[in-house]
């Protein structure tokens, strides 16, 4: 239920964007500067997993929802990114993605403790600095969204829930900014 009386019940970020409009397009500008952007060594999926990831942990139904559901569309099984937030390492997901997912959940949950043996890590399993640094951004990004999101009382969105083939299909080929312009909060 949405904290601000001017708003639907339920609320989604479509309604906050709208109600609230500062800031919001060059907000979306930066998702898609950061999670589609094809120059990242990481893939989409990764940062969608990232994204979901950093939500589930912080227990935002409305990014884990949103963001499971990406990483759905990029072929994750729904399981494997429940099994991330519950446990990293018995996640069936490559080994190679793991200490990099460590970093982020370590960093949404004690960002105070992060050290350099952190990043040593991610970069013995062979990740660039280039990566590490998109998963601090996509980090910093889902902890910020999830502040406004949880702070506005925004709600999961039903489709969220069981995504069918098609709905996940037109998320695959979608831009954020592309989501913005066709919900009229951005032109």
């Amino acid at each position: 239920m949405s904290v601000y009386p001017s708003l639907n019940d339920p609320a989604y970020l479509e309604d906050l964007f709208l109600r609230f409009p500062r800031g919001t397009g060059p907000l979306i500008a930066f998702h898609d500067a950061v999670l589609r952007n094809e120059d990242s060594p990481l893939s989409i999926a990764e940062r969608e997993i990232i994204a979901a990831l950093v939500s589930g942990v912080n227990a935002c139904d409305f990014c884990f929802g949103a963001h499971k559901t990406m990483a759905m569309a990029y072929g994750l099984p729904e399981a494997t990114i429940t099994a991330l937030v519950d446990d990293i390492d018995s996640a069936p997901i490559d080994d190679k993605l793991k200490p990099l997912l460590h970093y982020v959940r370590k960093l949404t949950l004690t960002p105070s403790r992060m050290v350099q043996a952190d990043a040593e890590a991610v970069f013995a399993a062979g990740w660039p600095e280039e990566a590490l640094h998109d998963a601090v951004l996509v980090c910093a990004l889902f902890n910020f969204m999830n502040r406004v999101l949880d702070g506005s009382g925004i709600s999961p969105k039903p489709t969220f829930e069981k995504p069918d083939g098609e709905a996940l299909a037109v998320r695959r080929k979608g831009t954020y900014s592309g989501w913005a312009r066709g919900a009229g909060i951005i032109s």
